[in-house]
């Protein structure tokens, strides 16, 4: 079987399409106005407005907390059109036990924090403004997930 089809059994277009679109949104956004996009810092700052705990009443969540919304907003409904214009809309589901989504969403959030940025931030908008803590923070990403999917697929077969 052709190399390309394994890796991308549903065409490779899509994937470089979307990386574009991410890389231009995330530049446009700090070109525009100074600002980094990750989304992290968006979980914070949104809980800025209903807990008055210390930790979310930083000036860092508070004064880019309204940007912030719009900007979790925008990606929630970019991903709303693509599902009803391009993917028919159709309901989506896993197999994947709530508990265990749960599991891994914790850890994923608590990570984030400590690491003082996720993905996105530091996968997109990090690397794309040359941080070497950003590269170091993916790489950890990386090949944290490589080994945790390879004890995973053992542990569970």
């Amino acid at each position: 079987m052709n190399m390309s089809l394994s890796l991308f059994p549903l065409g490779w277009q899509h994937y470089l399409l979307g990386g574009l679109t991410i890389g231009a949104g995330t530049a446009l956004l700090f070109v525009l106005t100074g600002r980094i996009g990750g989304m992290s810092t968006v979980f914070s700052s949104t809980w800025s407005y209903l807990v008055q705990r210390p930790f979310f009443q930083q000036p860092r969540f508070i004064d880019s907390r309204d940007w912030r919304l719009v900007y979790a907003a925008g990606l929630i409904l970019g991903a709303l059109i693509w599902w009803l214009g391009f993917a028919g809309g159709k309901p989506e589901a896993t197999a994947v036990p709530v508990w265990q989504l749960l599991v891994g969403g914790f850890f994923v959030g608590y990570g984030a924090r400590l690491g003082n940025g996720c993905t996105s931030g530091h996968g997109i908008c990090g690397l794309g403004s040359l941080q070497w803590p950003s590269l170091l923070a993916v790489l950890t990403f990386m090949a944290t997930a490589f080994l945790t999917a390879n004890l995973a697929a053992r542990w569970l077969a």
